[in-house]
């Protein structure tokens, strides 16, 4: 009965191939994968190459559990076999035209992809490539993808080779291995505080001059970034940020923020500064010699005052007309993580001779994390 089984088994191997060599195909098999750098499995990276050798569909590709059978049948030893005189006599005794090997290992801080295509009559490599890349964990199944492609002629997706390739490309996948790029680009909404005069202006009835409102209002904008270099940890960011205030307060305040920034890949936290610029009502006016604020028409109040020489100055006043003042915004904050989901929380502080803005915001956005290796 047991020969009968064998000679069935060994029948079918012989049938496959024959077939395959009907199809105009040559047989194909793998007998190991170097992983000694334990970069990855070694079990997962022999059947993701006999996958792919699938993908390519140029040969007949031997099962592995064929050629675990023969070679325990044959007592062959196909572990660690590399060399082109293991593979050729293992290429004959298991039937085939050819035999693929190679390897995959961490050489300081790149990932060296090796793959050679065995004749096996001849004995010699028909192909051998080897194919560096940066060392970005979880992404190792996508590089022998590439590899095998290239040996293979067949084309490759331009923007996940660089993204693996250049350094300058990827987006701190070290830090990341999920994703290429943190990005934090959405809506924002949260609330600015007015400290110092600017906090009593807004404070005062509107005939001095004043808000009658609160020295802090609701925010509500959007922050535009592009991510215009990446080293190491960090990716340096241009953000465009305009801003919606006082609408809980009956007021329409816009103003857009330009920043220049910096944020780490790993842990979310960023820090940015750059120029703000604010629309809002600004009056020329002087401070009279009972020590209030006056509009500069008002001076000639005070043209019979002994020695009296006003100094005139534009500050924030409800009766002035609507101008574009200029800031110094410095922000700071950290983009968590929900699953596909980013939540920035960033404060900012404005300083100023009339006193110091500052505020708190928070925002969210769900971008598609781009995995190479799917």
């Amino acid at each position: 009965m047991l020969i009968i089984i064998v000679f069935t088994l060994i029948t079918g191997i012989s049938t496959k191939l024959s077939a395959a060599i009907q199809d105009g195909k040559q047989s194909i098999a793998i007998a190991d994968f170097d992983t000694r750098s334990n970069i990855m499995d070694n079990k997962e990276a022999i059947q993701y190459v006999i996958n792919e050798l699938i993908r390519v569909g140029q040969f007949e590709v031997m099962d592995k559990y064929d050629v675990e059978y023969l070679a325990k049948k044959d007592s062959l030893e196909v572990v660690g076999c590399f060399s082109k005189i293991c593979l050729s006599n293992i290429g004959k005794r298991l039937g085939v035209n050819k035999m693929f090997t190679g390897g995959i290992q961490r050489l300081g801080d790149k990932i060296d992809v090796n793959l050679g295509l065995l004749d096996v009559e001849t004995g010699t490599f028909e192909k051998q490539i080897v194919k560096e890349f940066l060392d970005i964990k979880g992404n190792e199944l996508m590089m022998i993808r590439i590899t095998i492609n290239e040996m293979f002629n067949i084309p490759n997706d331009a923007d996940i080779v660089k993204k693996l390739t250049i350094k300058s490309e990827y987006e701190s996948t070290i830090n990341n291995p999920y994703e290429l790029r943190l990005r934090a680009d959405g809506p924002r909404m949260g609330v600015g505080f007015f400290s110092g005069l600017n906090g009593e202006i807004m404070k005062r009835p509107e005939k001095d001059g004043g808000f009658d409102g609160y020295p802090f209002m609701f925010q509500f904008g959007y922050q535009f970034e592009k991510q215009y270099l990446n080293e190491g940890n960090f990716q340096a960011l241009f953000e465009f940020i305009p801003v919606i205030s006082g609408m809980d307060q009956g007021r329409f305040i816009p103003s857009f923020t330009f920043l220049n920034g910096l944020r780490n890949n790993k842990n979310g936290w960023e820090f940015a500064f750059g120029p703000t610029f604010t629309f809002t009502k600004m009056a020329k006016g002087f401070i009279g010699p009972d020590g209030l604020w006056y509009l500069e028409e008002d001076a000639k109040l005070f043209e019979n005052q002994p020695n009296w020489d006003p100094s005139f100055e534009k500050r924030m006043d409800n009766r002035g007309i609507v101008s574009l003042n200029t800031g110094f915004l410095i922000g700071f904050g950290r983009t968590f993580k929900s699953g596909r989901m980013n939540i920035p929380v960033n404060g900012y502080v404005i300083p100023g001779k009339n006193g110091m803005r500052f505020g708190l915001s928070f925002g969210w956005n769900g971008k598609d994390r781009y995995q190479p290796n799917n």
